[in-house]
């Protein structure tokens, strides 16, 4: 449900840019580092609307990578976990069957 929300936001955002880039169609200079330019305002708009998401879009891309590898970390460590838990719980068991097994000496003297 959360990604239909997001997609009909992001729907209705592109919608609104369109629309306000469409009403924008005047020459407009761009001044360069190195020079200047006319460019229709439609153009800057769309330009800096897709700039802006390309750069979300990459900030978004490596925190989820660096959340990957973190879950993976984390599942390595879990596991590892598990494991040690299992080994000293057949220990205790064995140690308590051993225990069991292993002959009473004031009981079992053989008189």
């Amino acid at each position: 449900m959360k990604f239909q929300w997001t997609l009909l936001l992001g729907i209705i955002f592109a919608l609104i840019v369109a629309v306000f880039a469409v009403i924008n169609v005047d020459p407009v200079t761009v001044n360069y580092l190195f020079g200047q330019a006319e460019w229709p305002l439609i153009l800057v708009i769309l330009g800096s609307v897709l700039m802006g998401g390309i750069i979300i879009g990459s900030v978004g891309l490596f925190r989820l990578y660096v959340v990957q590898r973190k879950l993976k970390v984390l599942e390595k460590e879990n596991l590892l976990l598990k494991e040690q838990e299992e080994n000293v719980y057949l220990e205790k068991k064995k140690e308590t069957s051993l225990k069991k097994q292993a002959p009473d000496s004031i009981g079992e003297t053989g008189e």
